[in-house]
């Protein structure tokens, strides 16, 4: 793997903390904080209020989540094998084929983890009419942070689809 600039990289310090086991322990015994800090790191113009966390934060307490958080970054660090039973869609999604549907592919302006781009580096994957957006003040998590800018662009891909 190529590091990209260090810039890039401090956003992604979680990912590099659950590559150990310190930071497996930390999770388990923080599942909350760190979650939160996330949240306010990806998402630095969201002010969720502590019911919105909670209603997330209650999937913490399920008693896989440590191994399953811990597995998915492991996995695409190439630390960790997949399940076997999707080996061969895995395989075949490696070789990034081309979506043929119409798509609309939204980036928020405010994403604290990938910064928002003009869509045109993954535009050639996309064969169908394509639209990309920046949502303005948008974090990570664009669908509950701008609902309303989320669900234009569903409509507005329903609309396309009924041309």
């Amino acid at each position: 793997m190529v590091p990209a600039k260090p810039e890039r990289e401090v956003p992604l310090w979680y990912q590099y903390y659950f590559q150990v086991e310190r930071g497996r322990a930390g999770l388990t015994a923080n599942r909350q904080a760190i979650a939160r800090i996330l949240w306010q790191q990806w998402s630095p113009n969201w002010h969720f209020d502590d019911a919105t966390f909670e209603r997330t934060a209650a999937a913490f307490d399920n008693p896989d989540y440590v191994d399953v958080v811990i597995h998915s970054y492991r996995h695409r660090f190439g630390r960790a094998d997949g399940d076997p039973q999707y080996a061969e869609l895995q395989r075949r999604l490696a070789a990034l084929p081309a979506i043929p549907v119409p798509t609309i592919t939204l980036d928020g302006a405010a994403d604290g983890v990938a910064p928002a781009t003009d869509g045109t580096a993954s535009a050639a994957k996309f064969t169908g009419r394509r639209t990309h957006h920046v949502v303005p003040r948008a974090g990570h998590n664009l669908p509950q942070e701008e609902p309303e800018a989320f669900v234009a662009a569903v409509m507005e891909l329903i609309k396309v689809q009924g041309e």
